[in-house]
């Protein structure tokens, strides 16, 4: 595993953070709930330190799964956990609201989800217009001040917003999606490391067509992420990711690894990337995941893959 500093928070993060959004299993992959424990204990054992979650990702199932695994393994003072708040999961709907009494809520019961007494990097999931962002940032002072929150951080937001917010506390991370497929963010991650934030991307493997594994168009049930997050699934997307996906099996040939590997180290070798967010609900996954800090793309690879996802996609992303 390789590691980085995220920003100026003086934490050094596994260049894959280990996103669980999956593994709590609302809206992805149905697996039983040991395989799901199991890709988090095959996390830790292959050098991941560092574990994204929400209580969003189905009403705190994966903020439990986590704080179960790490206190069974007692890793927690080696691993730092990312949470978030101004989002939940309540009878199947994403339910938003950033008001300071929602957040010291959230705050209480993702601790207890996480068998924890602090929680190290603290997002805002998303931005929410009913609410004076000097409301939200007051809340998350007064979480720091407790010292039940170390770092705040934002995810989803626009630069502007990341301004504002940082005025009246100051933002230590942003997390946006990014990937081969979804670069629009782009500009706003270079400019965000510049000013020694922690960059964390999302969707770091295009929620799996960049593995490869998708290779006919897929009808997903409606409740299924897939179908209602990513556009990657859809035309006249998905035909113009399949002509990147031939570039990139060419690649894979020449290196002997899979598909997802070389999308990992494309975004992690990103000067402006601090980690990559990848989820996965199995042992195997996490490992091959892994694995592909073993190596990295040389300056003319990267160079390659950047004309080949400007020549497929850029009218998309």
């Amino acid at each position: 595993m390789r590691y980085k500093l995220l920003g100026k928070t003086g934490m050094k993060v596994s260049e894959m953070t280990l996103g669980t959004w999956g593994i709590g299993g609302a809206g992805w992959d149905d697996n039983p709930e040991e395989t799901r424990l199991d890709a988090i204990r095959a996390a830790v054992e292959c050098g991941v330190n560092f574990i994204d979650t929400a209580p969003a990702y189905n009403g705190g199932i994966a903020e439990r799964y986590i704080g179960k695994v790490l206190k069974d393994m007692g890793v927690r003072k080696d691993m730092i956990i990312t949470t978030k708040c101004g989002t939940e999961f309540i009878n199947g709907t994403y339910v938003r609201s950033c008001a300071r009494d929602t957040i010291l809520r959230e705050c209480e019961e993702s601790l207890r989800n996480l068998q924890t007494d602090y929680i190290d990097l603290y997002l805002i999931h998303w931005p929410d217009a009913q609410v004076p962002l000097e409301e939200t940032m007051d809340a998350l002072n007064t979480l720091k001040q407790q010292g039940k929150v170390l770092h705040v951080g934002v995810s989803n937001f626009s630069r502007e917003q990341i301004e504002e917010a940082n005025r009246y506390c100051p933002i230590e991370a942003y997390q946006p999606q990014y990937s081969m497929v979804f670069r629009g963010n782009e500009p706003q991650m270079r400019w965000a490391a510049e000013q020694g934030i922690g960059v964390m991307s999302y969707g770091s493997l295009g929620a799996g067509i960049l593995t490869g594994a998708y290779r006919n168009l897929t009808a997903f049930a409606d409740t299924d992420n897939r179908s209602r997050f990513y556009k990657f699934f859809q035309e006249p997307m998905f035909s113009k990711v399949q002509e990147l996906l031939k570039f990139m099996d060419q690649l894979a040939a020449e290196r002997k690894v899979p598909l997802s590997q070389i999308a990992l180290n494309w975004a992690a070798q990103k000067p402006f990337v601090s980690s990559c967010i990848v989820g996965a609900q199995s042992r195997k996954k996490i490992e091959e995941n892994c694995a592909c800090f073993d190596w990295m793309l040389t300056d003319a690879e990267m160079q390659q893959l950047d004309v080949a996802i400007h020549q497929y996609l850029d009218e998309e992303v």
